[in-house]
């Protein structure tokens, strides 16, 4: 009698598959509906963009003051007039460009300067018309409407130029910003094909006979599948270290009881985040350049901490530490240290992310277990985390 569990594990394999690029609870992709417009303008809500505006606008008033009454004597008070009134300008179009830049950023650039471009002439216009009413109420004449013009054309000149240039400053932040998304995406959707192939051998002898833990492994596999060819971005710590543990399961079918792991996870941050895909090809480096190459295998330790200065978290320590098969060829001994590529991937995606703020250093050392290789890692925190209470220590092992 022919059994249908085999038909029930190949019917889940082609939904499996079926599912691996929609977002998923695994998935490192935006949620549905989030908007991919690119923004016309720089973000003038934040401390940065109005310094920026001020600085730009004091400047603005000391050309001004210095080609209308020269350098000696210089005036003063005409200064803080016209400062006074390039910042009364300035800010309330600030204010109301920042409310309108998520509406701005979903036109065409030709609407979106119009609109902008509109609103800062509005700005310009109420803002001389009071100042020209009330120096005319003060002295009792009437207002001067050809100064008033004349103001008026060197205001929507400025205005023109200061809007162009953030105009041009924004899309070249875009542009870099695709760029780089471009080049974490190349560095991350890298998944070994020896690995795959590896995972579909053991997927095959597994239908037939245990169609339950072949099931497992192709939601495994998916969930990899699915975070390599999500968008790069950073993602929750213990989604991380779930799909790290995933792995290793899978890897687990081919190595048995020679490959096992100790998870020391403590008082971990709760909204802590770093770069998707980061601990997998770690600890694949570890497998296959460590573990696997050993006839009795061996026992991957990974501690996640972090670093607390004060009363916040600073710092996320990690390190990944692994034996290595001793061997009087150099070729071998440095086997593990060989595979530099993937090393510098990892470098390179931590660059992107983190600039200079990170620490990432690997080498091989003399220890307790004989010759290990060790990786470890520093990457900044956000302040302000809570605390998780601490995991402990947790070790797995491999089934048989």
């Amino acid at each position: 009698m022919t059994s249908s569990r085999p038909a029930q594990a190949a019917g889940i394999i082609a939904q499996q598959i079926r599912e691996i690029a929609p977002s998923g609870k695994d998935s490192a992709r935006p949620p549905v509906g989030e908007s991919s417009a690119t923004p016309f303008l720089p973000d003038l809500c934040g401390v940065t963009g109005i310094a920026a505006l001020v600085l730009m606008g004091e400047l603005l008033a000391l050309v001004l003051v210095l080609s209308t009454d020269g350098l000696n004597p210089f005036n003063w008070q005409r200064l803080g007039l016209v400062s006074l009134t390039i910042l009364w300008v300035i800010l309330p179009s600030a204010a109301l460009l920042c409310r309108l830049r998520p509406f701005l950023a979903r036109r065409s650039h030709k609407v979106a300067a119009a609109i902008s471009y509109a609103c800062l002439l509005g700005v310009l216009a109420v803002v001389l018309g009071v100042q020209h009413w009330w120096l005319a109420d003060m002295a009792g004449q009437a207002i001067d409407y050809w100064s008033l013009l004349a103001n008026m054309l060197v205001g929507a000149i400025c205005a023109g130029v200061v809007l162009r240039y953030a105009y041009l400053q924004q899309q070249l932040h875009n542009q870099q910003q695709a760029e780089l998304g471009a080049r974490i995406e190349a560095l991350q959707s890298r998944i070994r094909p020896h690995f795959l192939f590896n995972s579909m051998n053991s997927l095959a002898s597994l239908i037939a006979v245990d169609a339950e833990r072949a099931e497992k492994l192709v939601e495994d596999l998916s969930a990899l599948f699915r975070a390599s060819l999500a968008d790069s971005k950073l993602v929750p710590l213990a989604q991380e270290i779930q799909l790290a543990k995933r792995y290793l399961e899978i890897e687990a079918l081919r190595l048995g009881e020679r490959l096992q792991s100790e998870w020391q996870l403590d008082n971990l941050p709760e909204h802590a985040e770093l770069p998707s895909m980061l601990l997998q090809p770690l600890l694949e480096n570890a497998v296959l350049h460590g573990i696997a190459r050993r006839r009795e295998g061996g026992t991957i330790q990974i501690e996640i901490r972090q670093n607390v200065i004060g009363s916040a978290p600073r710092e996320l320590l990690l390190s990944i530490q692994n034996p290595v098969a001793v061997s009087e060829t150099d070729e071998s001994r440095n086997a593990h240290v060989g595979n530099g590529m993937a090393m510098e991937n990892i470098r390179q995606r931590l660059s992107a992310f983190y600039g200079n703020r990170f620490r990432f250093s690997a080498g091989a050392h003399d220890g307790e277990r004989g010759k290990e290789y060790r990786v470890e890692l520093r990457l900044p925190l956000k302040t302000g985390q809570s605390l998780k209470p601490a995991y402990g220590t947790e070790r797995e092992e491999a089934a048989p």
